[in-house]
């Protein structure tokens, strides 16, 4: 899903209050749910078709303590938004 289709998919929402719980599947076959808790963008890097790797951007990277302790995006890695559940 891309950022475009999130937001078509939510615009279909409107008629909901704005303090419905947004929650998400722990698995493609809905084999338990956990709210959601934070909203981040980041990098990803696609390993297969289905999975990859999160990397935060250069710019949240720098913003810490120790930058060097966290990996670098690496060439390939694309911006992206994560939507972290609760557990």
């Amino acid at each position: 899903m891309t950022l475009d289709e999130l937001r078509t998919a939510t615009a279909k929402l409107d008629h909901l209050p704005g303090d419905t719980p947004v929650v998400m599947s722990k698995d493609a076959e809905g084999n338990g749910f956990s709210p959601l808790v934070e909203v981040d963008p980041g990098m990803y890097l696609a390993e297969t078709t289905y999975s990859g790797e999160h990397y935060m951007t250069e710019e949240q990277r720098q913003a810490e303590p120790n930058p060097d302790e966290y990996s670098e995006a690496p060439d390939g890695a694309v911006p992206a938004v994560f939507l972290w559940p609760t557990n």
